[in-house]
């Protein structure tokens, strides 16, 4: 017998991917070898998941690959000269707390900056554990990945429902007409909207008589499928949906159906559409008045109907008002909260507008601008600042400033602007930990790297994910592989202990007791319901008991393909959290940005000024997917896309190098003229640019591509989120000379 070979019999378990936002499920057979591992021999969709229902793609089909990635660190790693040593659990924790305790003894709290990344919404331990551990760091610089994506929803939906997470979601199964906005769900899988199998969920809606129509500057994957396709003018989404707004007005198609008495802000909104005629946004958004009027009879006229917009509306200088009006169409058309509308999801718990505590007595609303931050006075949103000033925080000295900085998975020298501008920042700290898997373009910079277990080697429930989903689910997936790697809960708890004073070796086993109470308390139940469970385990069983459906872990754990719980229901007036209990239709921390918008009107449309979008890919998901070889092959995935007019007029060919250039920086990328990209547009996709030194990604690095956020400028922001324009940059693009 050769050593290593399988020697058992195959078994299959059942795990929820936790690679993006659509939740499908895996059947993943591994086999017993010879040496008494487990060798993973093969992966694909659950068919009787009762989300995804079989679908699988590229990112989930790979999880195996990520799983067996040589490069993922598996020791803590400390910088010592210069160099890096692995050393023990033990080492890697006295090394924080010698050199992180005399930063908050010394400077406060607020010395010490935090960046959690997209990953960290997609583990279960970092998304729970993390919470409490900024919590108890009490610094006011926490900085997410939210702020170069999400935030305008969040803003919008919070001001108008009373929650940021309060977000209408498109009851796709059931609409007949789908408006979308900058998002393209058959390669990003559906983002701010959990949808396994977007394809076949678009595919239903036309089979079943209904429409979709797709306004991108791109004619992407979903706009190939779509029955319409407008290339919109990059930034341009909130004047193009503020027309349909007066149109409905002024063609007396305004109807609110079943949630009239639960609005208010009707008039407000009338009054502030006049302006924005269709007529009048034809120019800057390069559609016409009569589609944008026929776009606007065709919503109101639809049996069920729901708009969407997602990322392409989000980073943009209009982000919060785009969309703020995404649902201000939905509102005005009868579509809020209906079926086939857009609707509010139930989530089976840890959802803050189901649980006890959310009632017309506590009714506080929502709120921005607690603090700001110190160097350019921008305004804290969802307990943040914009990651787009962290450098500023960094770099300027004075009192306050930031000194120290923990990263949890999150790689922001490539996905914030002006990444060298960062990288510079990095290197002056005093002192950084990074909780990555990688040692990356952001985590070199660290002095100390704690790694964390594969996917494959936690257990996983999407706590935030369920809340956004397209039906009440919930499903749960236990370990499936053993792991010598410490869990990143008990890592984050440790973490806790040295900024508490408790040293190194606190009590992990007593922390964890403390943050279970605190969850317990805020759903409402007894912290002894779980007893006998530790660690995440414990806080699910604790936020199912408090959730709507009285569900515990047990009845997850004895359904592996997960709990349906229904299609999404009618939630009006229950999930209002705003101070009134109404819908607020006009919020004024909204609207006083419409001036602001209305001044673009008068702006002449320079018809040679090229500008910048980035572009999803469907295997990637940002920069951390980047070293899973199945995921990287083919051609390189790494252009500029350019339309033939534009490429004829820069002298541009296929293949060639172009220099992109902007205000902040310059890239050279290869050209790929396609027509499938608006005149006046180059796309470049985010997320690349791995061609650093010091970094332990090899695969990344033989594929490394551009960094297209070395063009992104961190002066420029949505003034009301905070969310750095990423879509709409002004860029100069010219042949890089022979």
């Amino acid at each position: 017998m050769v050593a290593g070979m399988p020697t058992t019999a195959p078994h299959t378990s059942y795990v929820t991917c936790p690679l993006c936002e659509a939740t499908c499920g895996l059947a993943i057979t591994t086999e017993t070898t010879a040496g008494g591992g487990e060798k993973i021999t093969g992966v694909r969709g659950d068919a009787d998941d009762v989300f995804s229902r079989g679908y699988i793609c590229p990112k989930g089909a790979s999880i195996g690959a990520l799983h067996a990635d040589p490069d993922r660190l598996r020791t803590p790693l400390v910088k010592r000269d210069g160099e890096w040593v692995e050393v023990s659990w033990d080492e890697a924790f006295a090394e924080i707390d010698a050199r992180l305790t005399p930063v908050i003894e010394t400077y406060g709290r607020d010395a010490v900056a935090v960046y959690a990344g997209n990953p960290s919404v997609h583990n279960t331990s970092t998304a729970l554990y993390g919470a409490a551990f900024y919590r108890t760091l009490g610094t006011r610089n926490f900085y997410t990945a939210s702020t170069l994506d999400q935030i305008p929803k969040h803003v919008s939906a919070g001001f108008m429902f009373g929650h940021p997470l309060s977000i209408p979601i498109p009851d796709v199964d059931r609409t007949s007409y789908l408006l979308m906005l900058g998002a393209n769900p058959l390669v990003s899988n559906g983002s701010l909207m959990t949808a396994p199998d977007m394809r076949g969920r678009l595919r239903a809606l036309r089979e079943r008589g209904g429409r979709l129509v797709v306004v991108d500057p791109k004619r992407t994957r979903t706009a190939e499928v779509a029955d319409e396709h407008h290339a919109i003018r990059p930034g341009t989404d909130a004047l193009l949906l503020f027309a349909i707004v007066h149109t409905l007005f002024a063609e007396d198609l305004v109807d609110l159906g079943e949630v009239a008495e639960h609005v208010v802000g009707l008039t407000e909104v009338r009054a502030l559409a006049e302006p924005f005629t269709p007529a009048a946004v034809a120019g800057a958004t390069g559609i016409d008045a009569d589609t944008v009027r026929r776009l606007a009879r065709d919503l109101a006229g639809a049996e069920r109907a729901a708009v969407y917009g997602r990322i392409g509306t989000t980073t943009q200088a209009f982000g919060t008002l785009a969309s703020w009006l995404v649902d201000v169409l939905n509102t005005l058309t009868g579509n809020l909260d209906s079926v086939g509308g857009a609707m509010f999801t139930l989530a089976a718990g840890g959802q803050a507008n189901s649980s006890a505590s959310f009632s017309a007595g506590s009714r506080r609303g929502f709120r921005t601008g607690r603090w700001h931050s110190r160097v350019r006075g921008l305004p804290e949103v969802m307990g943040e600042l914009p990651v787009a000033t962290l450098a500023d925080e960094i770099l300027t000295p004075g009192d306050g400033q930031v000194r120290a900085l923990v990263t949890v998975c999150g790689n922001p020298c490539l996905s914030a602007p002006n990444g060298v501008r960062l990288a510079e920042a990095l290197d002056s700290l005093e002192f950084m930990v990074s909780l990555d898997v990688y040692l990356n373009e952001t985590s070199r910079h660290a002095d100390v790297i704690l790694p964390g277990p594969t996917p494959l080697e936690r257990s996983h429930y999407d706590a935030v994910l369920y809340q956004l989903a397209v039906r009440n689910v919930a499903n749960w997936t236990p370990p499936m592989l053993a792991s010598d790697v410490p869990q990143e809960w008990r890592t984050l708890l440790r973490l806790i202990g040295v900024v508490t004073g408790q040293g190194p070796d606190a009590d992990v086993a007593k922390l964890d007791d403390v943050v279970a109470a605190e969850i317990a308390r805020r759903s409402g139940v007894d912290v002894a319901l779980a007893d006998g469970r530790t660690g995440p385990e414990r806080l699910i069983d604790l936020l199912l008991r408090g959730g709507p459906y009285g569900l515990t872990l047990a009845d997850l754990e004895a359904a592996p393909h997960g709990i349906d719980l229904g299609p999404l229901t009618p939630r009006l007036p229950d999930v209002l959290g705003t101070p009134s209990g109404k819908v607020e239709l006009a919020p004024p921390e909204i609207t006083v940005d419409v001036p602001r918008l209305l001044g673009t009107l008068a702006l002449e449309v320079d018809s040679g000024q090229m500008v910048l979008i980035g572009r999803r890919q469907l295997g990637s998901n940002n920069s951390w997917m980047h070293n899973v070889a199945p995921l990287v092959r083919g051609r390189n995935k790494c252009t500029a896309q350019i339309n033939p007019v534009d490429a004829d007029r820069l002298g541009l060919t296929d293949g060639v190098l172009a220099a992109v250039s902007s205000r902040v920086g310059r890239i050279e990328v290869p050209v790929e003229i396609t027509d499938a990209i608006r005149p006046g547009v180059v796309s470049i996709p985010h997320g690349w640019g791995h061609d650093l030194s010091g970094m332990r990604t090899s695969v990344a690095t033989a594929h490394a591509g551009v960094n297209s956020n070395l063009l992104t400028d961190e002066s420029q922001l949505d003034p009301l989120s905070g969310t750095s324009v990423l879509n709409g940059i002004p860029v100069r693009v010219e042949p890089v000379p022979a």
